[in-house]
């Protein structure tokens, strides 16, 4: 019996053991003939595992396949962290000499002792050694070369490429990161940009591998189905490229997890939207390395203010153009929606969400009033008055406290309702950048609550913003469920002179079928 592929998510992809999409078809800005053709230079840049090393790695084999050229990919990794380009380039040669030997190309030799030439010593005596045929060399996790290191791997490679040919340099150089090589050289001139005279000067593109379209999801399911006969229903698919975006790590683990752990790997029944939406669920508790990496990235004050940013849904014209900005779209977190800055992803909102929410909720005790109806279904309005009352009493003291001001309020709620739900039910978290709101659909028990944040600002009308929020709150039901109950939960984070005393400040009252808190 044939051994059956499975989706994969650790490691570059191959075709034998796993189902997989050509990566070369997502590629943008990319002219790959015309690179070998022309002898050039260039870089390729997109975020963690959206395809990057199995795209080096099958074009490395394409190349070969060939005859024409020797290619090999070589990866820099081992490098992290070194800024010393004295012990970083040994280093560098040795990771050139493994991968060489891992892909059965000629492995290079040099009788360079000296630390800081022996990585272009190593490139010519490489490219003679491959003569007659020209050498290619595809060098990924160039983003963790850093200051020293990086400036003179650069330079090593601005200095060999004037001579490049046969016998001589490699005729062709892939540099491969997060983010375009430019960046990297700012940051290590202390933030100044590239000068003409700069190593970046010898590159001839940037090119990018996009996420999965939704014709690609479909696709990738369809090998599993050509070859196992299970099926995945239509809005099961729609599910993960909803979830996803089409991002291709996440892509791959829901399909992974609904096949193998959610059904055993051998069953064939047809995969269902519940099939997919426990598999996310399993993916965020199991705080995946992938997941947990962009966790952790809270931890740069320039990520944490943006997240605040669009969490808030507050108006900020001087975010587009900061290097924070730039720097979480090259991560992957935030992407551009209609021109519209937004967390890439729901997946990446709830991990990002529950890291920034984990101190409060592990802080807040754990409730004692009843917050189940005798039914089981959960009491909503009973949770948002405790609420209420938890806000008065301890929200100016944790705020001092908070890393995150504007988005204070809006993590302290969804706090409060993650330590209640643990386990029992499950957030939906919509930020609406730039339109001063943050939309919750609540599910507990296959029923939805909609909860809706809304923010009033000294240069606000208390009125106005209620008014929006009641719009807003309306749409956003209708688009999850018009039965939903729904709630618009108003922080007054006005100055504390235009504030209303707390007595007169936590209200409730119905405005139609909409009940309005105010905080």
């Amino acid at each position: 019996m044939s051994r059956i592929r499975f989706f994969n998510t650790t490691g570059p992809c191959n075709p034998n053991d796993h189902y997989m999409l050509p990566p070369k078809e997502r590629l943008v800005g990319a002219q790959l003939h015309r690179y070998l053709r022309d002898s050039l230079y260039w870089v390729l840049h997109a975020p963690r595992q959206t395809g990057k090393t199995t795209f080096l790695q099958s074009w490395m084999r394409e190349i070969n396949a060939t005859e024409s050229y020797v290619a090999c990919y070589v990866s820099v990794e081992t490098c992290q962290g070194i800024s010393n380009a004295e012990i970083a380039f040994p280093t560098i040669c040795n990771a050139i000499k493994f991968f060489a030997t891992s892909f059965e190309v000629p492995v290079p030799q040099t009788n360079d002792t000296n630390s800081i030439s022996l990585f272009g010593s190593m490139l010519h005596e490489w490219s003679k050694l491959v003569a007659p045929k020209p050498l290619v060399v595809l060098f990924d996790e160039v983003d963790v070369l850093q200051d020293e290191t990086l400036i003179t791997f650069l330079r090593t490679l601005r200095g060999g490429f004037a001579s490049r040919g046969v016998g001589t340099f490699p005729v062709s150089v892939v540099l491969v990161g997060m983010r375009d090589l430019k960046d990297y050289i700012a940051a290590s001139k202390g933030g100044f940009s590239p000068n003409p005279g700069s190593p970046f000067n010898i590159k001839a593109d940037s090119a990018v591998i996009t996420n999965f379209s939704k014709e690609n999801i479909t696709r990738l399911f369809a090998q599993r189905t050509e070859e196992t006969g299970q099926q995945i229903a239509p809005d099961a698919l729609d599910y993960v490229f909803e979830q996803s975006k089409g991002q291709p790590w996440i892509v791959n683990s829901l399909f992974a997890r609904a096949t193998m752990r959610v059904l055993d790997e051998n069953c064939t029944q047809t995969v269902t939207l519940d099939h997919i939406r426990e598999a996310r669920q399993q993916m965020i508790l199991a705080r995946e390395t992938h997941l947990d990496a962009l966790a952790y990235r809270l931890d740069n004050p320039q990520v944490r203010n943006i997240m605040q940013s669009l969490m808030s849904g507050e108006p900020d014209p001087t975010m587009a153009n900061s290097e924070a900005f730039r720097l979480c779209l090259d991560l992957g977190l935030v992407s551009l929606d209609q021109g519209m800055p937004q967390v890439t992803n729901p997946i990446y909102r709830e991990i990002l969400a529950r890291q920034m929410t984990f101190g409060p909720q592990m802080a807040i005790p754990i409730p004692e009033w009843q917050w189940q109806l005798a039914d089981g279904n959960l009491n909503m309005d009973k949770l948002l008055h405790e609420f209420q009352v938890f806000w008065r009493r301890h929200a100016d003291i944790w705020e001092e406290k908070s890393d995150y001001s504007e988005a204070f309020p809006h993590l302290l709620l969804m706090a409060f309702l993650q330590r209640v739900l643990n386990g029992g039910g499950r957030i939906e978290r919509e930020y609406a950048a730039g339109r001063g709101r943050m939309d919750l659909a609540v599910e507990f028990n296959y029923k939805w609550f909609i909860i809706e944040i809304k923010l009033i600002h000294d240069y606000d009308a208390p009125q106005t913003v209620e008014e929006e929020g009641l719009e807003q709150i309306s749409r956003y039901r209708d688009k999850i469920d018009p039965a939903a109950q729904s709630y618009l939960v108003i922080f007054d984070r006005r100055s504390k002179s235009l504030q209303t005393p707390w007595a007169d400040r936590i209200q409730w009252r119905m405005v139609g079928d909409i009940a309005v808190l105010s905080c």
